[in-house]
């Protein structure tokens, strides 16, 4: 210990930034010299984990007060697990405070609570300085129009509880300048529609839960977005305007039939895409290079042709089912129909494929015999297969496509078996 409290107080302050908060706050018992380091911590973390929330209160109140850096970095407060004879929103609203006092920069913060009422203060949608803002389960009752967070770039809103629209629409309006934000709603009987009016915005996540019911449209207008996850699984009308700036997209959705997105993301080069039905005829995604396709549905293969003959650059298809849908245990996809031409990227561009969760079934195997068939320009066809889902040994697998024909003389064909 001799030799650690020999260090420069700079140097130990970096040191107790490592640490938990309440370890860095329990080093103040072993010398004078340690009693107020780690007052001057930058990031503050204040976790329920296996602690008592009464405790974990009791420190709280007992020690951020004591706080002394002029700029807190980072405020986390995860109280996943509170309940409000525990900890109450009234609790959470003077720690916020506490911290935009000291031009905070981050605030992250995890709560519940049944009172309808809001759960952080006020003074938070002024703070200057805020450019990081992540809120979980808590209730968001009121957001004053006139107030601002002119620095604020990232915001998260992972099932927050609103009274209606206003909160919602009037905490997008004060934030000039953000550029990344993610929307999660699930079963939140408040809201019946919302628009995204965000004209810097570049980075949008929106997840809708498919137990949204009180949903009737939205609206998503960011002309500069550069990066779109979309995962609507309520199949609620939306109105997505052009987005040109538009590089890369996910979208997870129902159907299409209901929805004007798919031609919106048609200057992407990079797009996951999951879907029941294949959309309209007359899109061209002529800036596509990499598509990664999700065959969890009855459609996809049908979905596949149509995007095989409406990408006429594609360069990498990986074939897959999405980590989100691994639980559904549905990947029932229908048999293939062969497209009347063959499509002008397998022709001219398609270089590589990834298929994982090969399966060997008819329809797994008709379409990659037809593309090894095809494309002139293929160099690796990669296939992790599963060997267990629907009893194809895996030797079977690989006798099929390596007896096939293909059109590329240089394409390696590689087999992985999943565990």
């Amino acid at each position: 210990m001799d030799n650690i409290s020999g260090l420069p107080d700079e140097l130990l302050g970096k040191i107790l930034s490592l640490l938990p908060t309440k370890v860095a706050v329990s080093t103040s018992i072993l010398s004078k010299r340690w009693k107020f380091l780690w007052m001057w911590l930058p990031k503050l973390d204040f976790i329920d984990r296996d602690d008592s929330l009464l405790v974990l209160k009791d420190f709280i109140n007992k020690n951020l007060p004591l706080h002394r850096a002029p700029v807190i970095q980072s405020l986390r407060l995860s109280l996943y697990e509170s309940r409000e004879e525990n900890i109450k929103p009234e609790d959470i609203r003077t720690w916020v405070e506490i911290a935009v006092s000291r031009h905070l920069r981050k605030l992250d913060v995890s709560y519940s609570s049944d009172k309808k009422e809001n759960m952080v203060p006020i003074s938070l949608f002024s703070c200057k300085t805020l450019v990081i803002l992540k809120l979980r389960f808590l209730t968001l009752m009121d957001v004053p129009t006139t107030a601002c967070l002119p620095s604020l770039k990232t915001l998260l809103l992972e099932l927050v509880i609103y009274k209606d629209e206003e909160p919602f629409q009037a905490l997008l309006s004060i934030c000039p300048v953000l550029e990344d934000l993610e929307v999660w709603f699930s079963e939140d009987e408040s809201i019946q529609e919302f628009t995204i009016n965000v004209p810097s915005l570049r980075k949008l996540f929106l997840r809708i839960s498919a137990n949204c019911s009180s949903f009737v449209r939205y609206e998503i207008d960011t002309p500069c977005l550069e990066y779109l996850k979309l995962a609507d699984w309520n199949d609620s009308p939306c109105l997505v305007k052009n987005m040109p700036k538009l590089k890369k997209a996910h979208v997870d959705i129902v159907s299409f039939a209901s929805k004007n997105i798919i031609g919106s993301v048609t200057s992407v080069k990079h797009l996951t895409v999951c879907s029941e039905d294949v959309y309209g005829d007359g899109i061209v995604f002529d800036q596509l290079e990499h598509l990664e396709l999700c065959i969890c549905r009855d459609d996809s293969s049908n979905l596949l042709a149509q995007f095989l003959k409406d990408c006429p650059n594609l360069r990498e298809l990986g074939i897959s089912q999405l980590d989100l849908h691994a639980d559904l245990k549905t990947n029932e996809m229908g048999f293939w129909n062969q497209p009347s031409s063959v499509p002008e990227c397998l022709l001219s561009s398609l270089q590589i494929v990834n298929w994982s969760g090969y399966f060997g079934r008819p329809q797994d195997r008709d379409i990659a015999v037809y593309i090894l068939r095809n494309a002139r320009h293929l160099r690796t066809s990669t296939f992790w297969a599963d060997t267990n889902e629907h009893d194809v040994s895996n030797l079977e697998m690989i006798k099929e496509l390596t007896l096939s024909s293909r059109a590329s003389s240089t394409c390696e064909l590689v087999f992985i078996e999943m565990p």
